[in-house]
């Protein structure tokens, strides 16, 4: 009878189990408005888009060995979790790939429909989380692009990536590591001092160094393929790609 009793409080506890943290979506909720907007509350990500999508096109081109030039991920099944209003998913989505787009807030999912209608995007936008998302087929590609430092459990949130990941496919985890640089950068500068993002939108206590990430991921069938630093230049007013990875790094795995 025991054993019984504690096997079912386990399944309720698996059941329970989500990567969603409300805390995080309610107040990218309250933004949603403003994802398209250049000059907004998400102008950090329109200065880092260019870099971001480079470096996912390229990684991905040179991983399938793909020749299409007109439409260069032209069949390739891209994930985007956390897409917010798009801004990943529309430039993957023009450059040839079949996307579907998950983010946990209605909100955000509202604004990404609206966009991609308006410009005739076919983009398949869904209010859900990596562990909930109902699908019978598995992805070439997948994209946490600044999304695990807002999840509730990284461990559990990779472990539903990665099983919606075909094998020798590719993810990408773009986000911030956990130094006391990225403290003073990442929190005292963009959000206190420089102003670039609303106080209070990242939390220091869920950043996630290089290795931790590795490892989590290892456990996942997960194997690391390349890690880049990304680096902001002031004076130019851009990010490029750096040896630097103590603030803001990418990660790109391939699935065993």
């Amino acid at each position: 009878m025991i054993d019984k009793i504690h096997l079912n409080c386990y399944v309720n506890k698996i059941s329970y189990m989500t990567s969603v943290n409300k805390k995080e979506i309610e107040k990218f909720s309250k933004m949603a408005e403003e994802w398209w907007d250049p000059n907004g509350k998400f102008k950090p990500l329109h200065k880092f888009n260019p870099i971001r999508i480079r470096y996912i096109k390229d990684n991905i081109i040179n991983h399938f060995n793909l020749k299409d030039k007109n439409k260069p991920l032209n069949k390739i099944n891209i994930l985007d979790i956390g897409c917010g209003g798009g801004l990943l998913s529309e430039p993957m989505s023009r450059l040839g790939a079949h996307v579907v787009g998950i983010d946990a807030s209605e909100k955000n999912i509202k604004i990404a429909k609206m966009h991609a209608n308006k410009n005739n995007l076919k983009i398949d936008y869904k209010s859900t989380s990596p562990e909930k998302l109902k699908t019978n087929k598995k992805f070439d590609v997948i994209l946490n692009m600044e999304i695990i430092e807002h999840v509730e459990d990284i461990n559990f949130f990779i472990k539903a990536c990665s099983k919606l990941l075909k094998k020798n496919g590719l993810m990408f985890v773009a986000t911030l590591n956990k130094t006391l640089k990225s403290y003073v950068f990442g929190i005292i500068g963009a959000e206190y001092v420089m102003r670039w993002l609303p106080i209070g939108t990242h939390d220091w206590e869920k950043f996630v160094n290089p290795d931790d990430l590795i490892a989590i991921s290892k456990k996942n069938n997960l194997s690391i393929k390349k890690l880049d630093g990304m680096k902001y230049n002031l004076i130019n007013d851009q990010w490029t790609l750096s040896r630097d990875k103590s603030v803001n790094y990418i990660a790109l795995f391939n699935k065993d």
